[in-house]
């Protein structure tokens, strides 16, 4: 049976182009890039050059990037890192309740540490009002985070207007870009962001490394301890095969970007209106437009997710309910209650994630096969007497 891969947004396979770019630099050119001697210095040159090539991906200067270990660690040095360099400032954070757990667990953590969280609630396609974001802050604020778009449903945020409400206030803006870097066309300057964090595997590269961009000027305190690696802001041996891996995704990702956006939202909106027509009582969670190409998260009522999940599995189809951090749990998806679908419903969802592989024939094959997988659960649900 070939397999249909589409949870492109949970993890990416790694181009062969970025694993050949990696492979010499696990045996060969092994160096420590802290080291003077030529070995370190030619790790270090690799570096610096997947340095420059993340940097323009988001049209950044090459020291604004700080390689991290995943966008998860990215996430947690912005929050807790702008958080502790600006206490003499105030103590207020502001978010949405629908951000990635990497995001909301590092705001719970600092509540519990005596930081106020205001969590701004978003409309019913999970859109951040920037009035909203205006109204929130106080002398006290010191940051605002809200993510760029949506990993589960696919809503673009409005950033730049966002971006534009905090430049004036004097508070730091962070964006989660993680789901964005990559897919989207990124300027910082016309975000209007401090920080922004990014993922590799997200985009064909390697697990295992990240980035948080840092905008010049942008005070934080650093919560790894050790050498001076990464301008004294991240101590850590580098991770010279995955940077360089990085980088190269970055690259490709870049040169690409247009066509595949392109190619992406046209298999998209054939998912997304070939469903209602095979399937009655489904709505499409997010944004009807203003959302990620390669995003389609549905409800589909009197049908159990996870039974959706896994029937299309054994039919040779991966997708997801929700977010990948989040699949271990049963309850509801979060980011679904957050823009107010009910509990059965949230708990009815299904998200396909399309990438680069993604072929028009395997679209049709998921219209044509989940149909057939919800008339047989409907039949067995209790919810729905005449399914």
């Amino acid at each position: 049976m070939k397999r249909i891969y589409l949870d492109y947004a949970a993890t990416t396979p790694t181009h062969l182009d970025v694993v050949a770019t990696m492979l010499p630099y696990f045996s060969e050119a092994y160096g420590n890039p802290s080291a003077i001697h030529a070995y370190g210095q030619e790790a270090r040159g690799a570096m610096e050059e997947a340095r420059t090539r993340v940097a323009r991906l988001i049209g950044a200067q090459d020291e604004e990037i700080v390689f991290t270990g995943s966008g998860t660690e990215a996430d947690n040095f912005a929050l807790k890192g702008t958080a502790y360099a600006s206490e003499n400032k105030g103590n207020h954070i502001i978010t949405t309740p629908i951000e990635h757990h990497a995001v909301l667990e590092t705001c719970h953590f600092l509540e519990k540490r005596g930081f106020k969280v205001t969590y701004l609630p978003v409309d019913e396609h999970g859109l951040v009002n920037p009035e909203d974001v205006r109204r929130a802050i106080t002398a006290k604020t010191i940051l605002v985070s809200v993510m760029h778009a949506n990993n589960e449903i696919g809503t673009i945020e409005p950033i730049a207007e966002i971006g534009k409400i905090t430049r004036e206030a004097g508070v730091y803006f962070h964006t989660d870009a993680v789901q964005t870097a990559g897919h989207l066309p990124i300027n910082v300057a016309e975000l209007g962001v401090d920080l922004l964090s990014m993922s590799a595997h997200k985009i064909y590269g390697p697990k295992g490394v990240g980035a948080l961009y840092l905008r010049k000027g942008t005070k934080l305190t650093t919560f790894m301890h050790g050498g001076a690696q990464e301008r004294g802001r991240r101590a850590s041996t580098e991770n010279v095969p995955n940077i360089v891996g990085f980088g190269r995704a970055a690259e490709i990702a870049q040169k690409e970007l247009s066509e595949e956006a392109e190619r992406l939202t046209f298999l998209r909106d054939k998912l997304i209106n070939g469903l209602p027509w095979q399937i009655d009582h489904t709505r499409l969670n997010g944004h009807p437009r203003q959302r990620l190409p390669n995003n389609v998260n549905i409800s589909i009522s009197f049908a159990e997710g996870e039974s959706m999940c896994l029937s299309l599995d054994l039919e040779g189809i991966c997708a997801s309910t929700g977010s990948a951090c989040s699949s271990g749990s049963l309850e509801a998806s979060h980011v679904l209650l957050g823009i107010g679908v009910p509990h059965e419903e949230a708990h009815a969802s299904l998200r396909f994630s399309l990438g680069k592989w993604t072929a028009e024939e395997e679209i049709d094959r998921v219209l044509e096969v989940l149909p057939h997988i919800v008339a047989r659960l409907r039949a067995m649900s209790p919810l729905l007497k005449n399914p």
